[in-house]
């Protein structure tokens, strides 16, 4: 049965605790940092999309240098607070730690980047001075990690930066779209007004383009324009029974996780979550901690094909989600209109596909769960009805661009909207990007 206040509060508290807590006083931090043996030409640097100097903020922690520390972290990457209790370090950063070729376990840098940036967010220590104002100003469209470090850069370099967001919050999916024992709203905004503090960056709530905004008016009344608008259009699986009641996208679950109590959430008994992605194994957490009684996650590749990270599977184990793999959803059955079962085909690797991966064939061979909600976690796709009707040029509603350039003179594009979807650290890089070219077709100057 789905249903919502099916724990206590005390239940709720514990289980969408922060996963990732930090360290719990200074001597522990400064044991931790000493562990960092500051290699020359740092692998965790260069596994780093936005080239964070790893070894440098590490040892500005051993030296008491917690300003430092924090504006190291905050000049290659301003959203580093955040990036610290989402990233996926154990195949960026942390993944190419020396330590792990020792067979030992690698430098804990997430938690001594948070160290860092979380008291400059807490003491609002504003590491960066704005240069005088140009005259200049840049539209930027969607308030996630590209657009707020796009508006960030160009703030700095005195550009006026007007931001369009189609939500009531920043943050985008770090505020709309990750697990809620990764990051709090209040942490999220907490960010978002850190980052605009540096002053000469609005953001106008409310505000889709193409609702509320047009691109003509942008272009008329703006230097340039940033589009970031991520990807946010959930992707139909195609079968039988997808309409019934207790089948739910999984960013919209998690969505309304983030906007809502949990106990105001209902969650199935027995919960089917299609897909092995990050987003999948957040939408199989939160229903498990939500009070979910089986949760179970089918994958129509095996394990070895998965696109999660193993970190982030064995949390979903731990939670007690199980994982059925080489199963491809085939129908959903109802009764009354409300989800009873998923049917899956069995499947078996064939040739690579165009990604390169063993495509699944069926086998002929089928297993139904008994299920009362069924969440999907196939992906998104980018607004393509969108970016065609303000003739954007794109790849299947990818915009394609040259440099952050788009076909259209004074319009820039990055991020989700243009890759399909990444790391919330990818999405910051190429807001960077962006600005950078923004600056030199603006003022002719390199960023």
């Amino acid at each position: 049965m789905i249903k919502s206040n099916r724990l206590t509060k005390e239940q709720y508290e514990k289980n969408f605790a922060d996963i990732h807590p930090p360290f719990e006083t200074k001597e522990a931090t400064l044991v931790e940092a000493n562990r960092c043996l500051f290699c020359y030409d740092a692998p965790c640097t260069k596994s780093c999309p936005t080239s964070i100097d790893i070894p440098k903020f590490i040892k500005q922690i051993t030296t008491d240098n917690i300003k430092g520390s924090a504006h190291t972290i905050f000049q290659s990457n301003i959203m580093g607070a955040g990036c610290s209790k989402v990233c996926p370090v154990e195949k960026l950063c942390e993944g190419s730690c020396v330590y792990n070729f020792m067979e030992e376990t690698p430098v804990t840098i997430a938690r001594l980047q948070r160290y860092s940036t979380e008291k400059a967010i807490e003491k609002n220590w504003q590491l960066f001075k704005r240069k005088a104002s140009t005259g200049k100003k840049v539209a930027i469209v969607g308030a996630g990690p590209a657009g707020l470090s796009c508006a960030h850069v160009l703030s700095r370099e005195g550009i006026d930066v007007t931001i369009y967001e189609k939500e009531s919050k920043a943050g985008g999916l770090m505020t709309y779209g990750i697990a809620a024992y990764k990051v709090t709203p209040e942490f999220c905004k907490s960010e978002v007004d850190y980052i605009t503090g540096i002053g000469g960056i609005e953001i106008k709530y409310n505000h889709a383009l193409g609702q509320n905004v047009s691109m003509e008016e942008l272009q008329k009344n703006y230097d340039a324009v940033f589009l970031a608008m991520g990807v946010g259009l959930a992707r139909k699986i195609g079968i039988p029974g997808e309409e019934l009641e207790g089948v739910v996208d999984a960013i919209e679950y998690i969505y309304r996780l983030r906007t809502n109590e949990y106990n105001a959430l209902p969650v199935g008994d027995k919960v089917a979550v299609i897909g092995m992605g990050m987003t999948a194994i957040d939408a199989a957490t939160q229903a498990k901690r939500l009070g979910a009684k089986e949760v179970t996650m089918v994958y129509r590749r095996s394990e070895a094909e998965k696109s999660c990270t193993q970190h982030e599977l064995d949390i979903a184990r731990l939670d007690g989600c199980a994982t059925i793999w080489l199963a491809a959803p085939k129908e959903i059955v109802g009764k009354d209109g409300k989800v009873t079962a998923l049917v899956c085909d069995v499947m078996k690797l064939g040739e690579p596909d165009s990604l390169g991966k063993p495509a699944p064939v069926a086998t002929g061979e089928t297993i139904t769960l008994d299920v009362d909600m069924v969440i999907k976690a196939t992906g998104q796709k980018p607004f393509e009805e969108l970016v065609n009707a303000n003739n954007v040029q794109n790849k299947y509603g990818k915009i394609t661009i040259d440099n952050n350039a788009t076909n259209i003179k004074g319009v820039f594009a990055g991020g989700d909207c243009v890759n399909g979807g990444k790391e919330v650290v990818d999405a910051v890089q190429a807001g960077k990007d962006g600005a950078k070219a923004i600056l030199k077709f603006i003022l002719n100057v390199e960023g």
